[in-house]
């Protein structure tokens, strides 16, 4: 019988730890440098430097910024194979606080400003007054910037260019939760919310979050063509082109009805939306004449009926376009449209986009396992 090595170790005793053969111990430190090396080489790849006479751009990171937003210019312009020298900037060369619980450092000063060809300002944390005054260092930096320079605003950023006066008498835009405080501070910019950015060639502007995404792989299509364009897009996972605007992504709330004068006729016709609803009819369930209905209805609604109706049809139309599997022409019935042209025209000129690319956009349904397996392969 074989006689168990544990068996002979006494009670108490330190044991000694079975060395390691000296060619295993020898070959780490080679491992790690035939790692590194291979990382290097990747990080060269991925990350070329910039070419010679490369087009600088330069990114001004205010107080508050968004750490989001802030990694956008670098991650797209950075993917052009060194087409573009992409750096960062804070309005005194010191660390910035943005408005995560973490604080970046970038690696310039102001003065960097004068040598950019293109300025970016992401998205910072504003309130009604610092949107209204904002930083004077931020004002001071910007003065920086050489005449001819292009500069790109990304959301809030919108707000430091309007009130440096440089989108005055300019169709501009920015996020939409934000056009009714904006166009009350800077009346003299023409506000355009439905848009994904606005390019006037010298200054561009852009919507909330994902559009400085846009408003960047247009730089690069602008700049080197749609190939590199797409290649930039691939590179990043997203598509090079979005059909569309920011008026798709609106959040247009239906205000709670009234106990009292059409409040309780539009919850009738709300349970109603499938059939051709009239002004008689909805005037003759209020028990009102026509006139005073279309009267009383716009001074409750802002709307006139019929305009009403319309925007509730296509909320439910949304609704079933992101919740279901029915066809258009069948989500067209369900919510009161003759045909499915109508719906398509109504939801063009509402959201800016057909009802397909609506449904691809915010179908809430997960992928079919067939389009998982498929991203597991690409590693996605």
């Amino acid at each position: 019988m074989p006689i168990d090595p544990a068996a002979r170790s006494v009670p108490g005793a330190r044991t000694t730890p079975t060395a390691r053969p000296a060619s295993a111990a020898s070959a780490a430190p080679s491992r790690a440098r035939e790692l590194a090396a291979r990382a290097a080489e990747l990080d060269r790849r991925m990350r070329p430097e910039p070419r010679p006479g490369a087009h600088k751009v330069v990114v001004l990171a205010l107080d508050g910024v968004y750490p989001f937003e802030l990694g956008i210019p670098h991650r797209v312009l950075g993917s052009t194979d060194g087409r573009y020298e992409v750096l960062s900037a804070s309005v005194d060369g010191r660390p910035v606080r943005t408005d995560s619980d973490l604080t970046v450092t970038p690696g310039h000063g102001p003065e960097v400003l004068a040598e950019a060809d293109t300025v970016v300002i992401p998205p910072y944390a504003i309130t009604r007054a610092s949107a209204a005054a904002p930083d004077p260092r931020a004002l001071a930096a910007l003065a920086r910037v050489r005449p001819g320079t292009r500069l790109v605003s990304i959301c809030t950023g919108a707000f430091l260019l309007a009130a440096a006066g440089l989108l005055d008498g300019r169709r501009a835009t920015t996020h939409w939760a934000l056009t009714g405080h904006f166009q009350e501070l800077f009346p003299q910019v023409e506000l355009d919310a439905g848009v994904l950015f606005i390019d006037h060639g010298d200054v561009l502007t852009s919507a909330g979050a994902a559009s400085g995404v846009d408003v960047c792989l247009h730089l690069v299509r602008q700049d080197h063509g749609s190939e590199v364009a797409n290649h930039v897009a691939r590179c990043c996972v997203v598509p090079p082109y979005r059909d569309g605007g920011q008026a798709q992504y609106i959040e247009r709330p239906l205000p709670p009805a009234s106990e009292t004068g059409t409040g309780p006729t539009r919850d009738w016709a709300l349970r109603r939306l499938e059939l051709p609803l009239s002004l008689d009819e909805l005037a003759a369930h209020a028990a009102m004449s026509t006139r005073t209905f279309a009267r009383r209805f716009r001074e409750e609604t802002g709307l006139s009926p019929g305009r009403w109706l319309t925007q509730q049809r296509l909320r439910r139309a949304r609704h079933l376009l992101e919740s279901s599997d029915l066809p258009v022409e069948r989500v067209a019935h369900e919510v009161g449209f003759a045909t499915a042209t109508s719906l398509r025209r109504h939801l063009a000129a509402e959201a800016g986009v057909a009802p397909s690319a609506y449904r691809r956009t915010f179908r809430a349904s997960g992928p079919a396992a067939g389009d998982v397996r498929e991203a597991s392969r690409a590693g996605g």
